[in-house]
């Protein structure tokens, strides 16, 4: 070590941070990425599911039968009706670090929070915190700010039924122009309602409800015209399981711990898949390929965890190994569960297990009809030298697994981890010059893609672009081997750019619907106008903020109409794909199905997809007559 340095490595260069500057620091290690609600696992919807969490826990233990959550702008407030916070507790519990009930197994057997720091993370990165215990008629509320308390209320005799009521608004100097999506606010809470049969949720005067848990769920999720058999619903102690096949491709799965959503799987959804094959093989005494026995399987499985380990803070991948301390392995527990039970339902229905074997097997013959295809599609992508000319990769991925004492911080990055498809050197060379070399990744198009509705997979090796493309994202082989966390189509805002975007979101849908299912696809919207003077620069997305730019600077500003991403320098386009990154997530909507919608908008012409053309045809015109306006002064 040089003398400099031993000079400047002195006792004061050493810190101790308390709790609150600790989460502040590293918000990424306890709420995931942060984000501006645009992805479903953007921190402000952990803030909202650690408030939520400790109501199902206070549900699950038997007190309280509703919860009523309210949104309004940037405030959220969450009642439940449990048996409210202990009185002289209500600043500890969610000001001190490790400190809460769930230590105690007795009182919280089978909760999915058990470090006592989730309402502690919502507190300190929220610029205003309030908490209110009711208990036994009395009350207690304590107030805070960016987890700093400025004032405990003295403890008065209340009204309100036992339970407790929190209000917070996340810092927007952490979670920069946040805004909730109202479509992954209804899975996160019919989820809640599934894995908590009878249990009410409001959410701005929605009610969610559900009778009949994983079975609503796959119903939710799936259109009965598209699967190949009823649903299978098996129950038992401390585990539920819902399956069907449908048409699609790929494998679609749900997986739950003690209530908690694990988006990223574990040891419980590895267990269920393995599970799954062996007890198929031995009901029907054939050694199916697995690949065969799960493609185009829609499943959901729930368990229940003493002490569940997982893998993160953020709780999306569960690690334990087994159900309880010197209980059974998970592999057994699960793999047990389905050779008793799904062995038994397939006896007793054999329409059903008929109808699965037929979709077994049509995934056995599509699978050898494309082996040849296949090892020649791979060869020519080696060939093509995929990573030096098409692709532009990045650093991080989202399917290495994680390690070292900095795992949290590798998860938080990896979440980040970014592919842009774009088309055309001009664009692509933006992107390239101007993005994160860590997190973000660039793949470059050749012309428009095909229109691949209503062909098979086929197309997909035998297609150059498309067989390039699911090499670049590593999804030949599942959904699990996903690179990136986030599959942005980048496009330019006009007609060509439009059907681009057509194409590429019609290719998921068609052959890799699990992607868009679980809210890995988005559009990048970039700016339209550039407007400026001599003092200050904006950049509007729309007419309507180019008109308030233009009423802001004032003086006649000079307007620039972007007509494609090749026109943005790249430090100029380093604004738009860096912290304030705009993206529009492509939401498949409940009930819609993915072969409806692939006819509706790629299918032959039809009497509605005219009406819906004229009917918004005009208000493009008037747009264009705008622009062309501009440009003529």
């Amino acid at each position: 070590m040089a003398e400099k340095d031993l000079f400047d490595y002195t006792e004061d260069s050493i810190r101790s941070l308390d709790w609150r500057e600790h989460i502040r620091l590293r918000p990424g290690m306890y709420i995931g990425k942060l984000g501006d609600g645009s992805s479903p696992d953007d921190g402000i919807y952990v803030l909202l599911k650690e408030v939520i969490d400790n109501c199902i826990d206070e549900h699950t233990m038997g007190y309280g039968k509703h919860v009523d959550v309210k949104i309004d702008g940037k405030t959220i407030t969450v009642r439940d009706y449990g048996r409210g916070i202990p009185l002289g507790k209500v600043v500890d519990v969610v000001s001190k670090i490790n400190t809460g009930a769930k230590y105690d197994s007795k009182a919280f057997q089978k909760s999915v929070g058990l470090n006592g720091v989730g309402t502690k993370a919502v507190n300190a990165l929220s610029h205003h915190f309030k908490v209110t215990a009711y208990r036994e008629g009395r009350e207690k509320t304590a107030e805070f700010e960016r987890g700093v308390l400025v004032k405990e209320h003295k403890e008065t005799a209340s009204k309100e039924e036992n339970g407790t009521f929190v209000t917070f608004i996340p810092d927007e100097t952490v979670f920069k122009n946040f805004h909730f999506v109202q479509e992954y606010l209804d899975n996160q809470f019919w989820n809640y309602c599934y894995l908590n049969a009878g249990l009410v949720m409001n959410l701005n005067g929605k009610r969610y409800v559900s009778k009949n848990g994983l079975l609503d769920l796959l119903q939710r999720k799936t259109n009965e015209d598209e699967i190949r058999y009823p649903i299978i619903h098996l129950k038992g102690e401390d585990i539920e399981i819902a399956l069907t096949h449908e048409n699609a491709y790929g494998e679609e799965y749900y997986s739950f711990v003690n209530g908690q959503f694990t988006t990223q799987g574990g040891t419980h959804l590895a267990a269920f898949r393995e599970g799954f094959v062996k007890t198929i093989r031995d009901f029907y005494k054939k050694d199916y390929d697995a690949a065969d026995i799960r493609g185009s399987i829609c499943a959901a499985i729930s368990v229940r965890v003493q002490e569940p380990v997982f893998e993160s803070q953020t709780k999306t991948k569960l690690g334990s190994q087994t159900v309880f301390e010197g209980g059974p392995s998970m592999k057994n527990f699960i793999g047990d569960f389905l050779i008793k039970e799904l062995d038994n339902f397939l006896h007793r229905n054999p329409t059903t297990a008929e109808a699965l074997k037929r979709r077994i097997e049509q995934n056995e013959r599509e699978r050898k009809e494309l082996a040849g295809i296949k090892k020649l599609a791979n060869e020519r992508a080696k060939k093509a030298n995929l990573h030096n000319k098409k692709l532009r990769d990045c650093k991080f991925h989202y399917n290495d697994e994680p390690t070292g004492k900095d795992k949290d911080s590798i998860i938080e990055k990896q979440k980040e981890s970014t592919i842009f498809i774009t088309e055309g050197d001009s664009a692509s060379g933006s992107i390239t010059k101007s993005r994160s070399v860590n997190t973000q990744a660039v793949f470059s198009l050749r012309g428009k893609p095909l229109n691949c509705y209503g062909l098979t997979k086929k197309v997909v090796y035998e297609n150059e672009e498309f067989n390039l493309l699911q090499h670049a994202l590593n999804i030949e082989e599942g959904y699990e081997g996903l690179r990136y966390n986030n599959i942005v189509i980048a496009t330019d805002a006009d007609v060509d750019g439009m059907h681009i975007r057509l194409l590429l979101m019609t290719f998921f849908l068609q052959f890799f619907p699990d992607l868009v299912k679980n809210g890995h696809v988005y559009i990048l919207e970039t700016p339209l106008f550039r407007v400026r003077n001599k003092q200050e620069t904006m950049y509007c997305y729309d007419e309507t903020e180019k008109q308030a730019a233009v009423k802001k600077l004032g003086n006649k500003p000079e307007i620039t109409r972007f007509k494609g991403l090749g026109e943005i320098s790249p430090e100029e386009f380093a604004r738009f794909i860096g912290a304030d990154i705009k993206l529009q997530p492509v939401i498949m909507e409940s009930g819609e199905h993915v072969q409806n919608l692939l006819e509706y908008y790629m299918g032959k012409n039809s009497p509605q997809r005219q009406d819906f053309i004229i009917d918004n045809l005009r208000v493009d015109l008037d747009f264009i007559e705008e622009v062309l306006e501009e440009e003529k002064k």
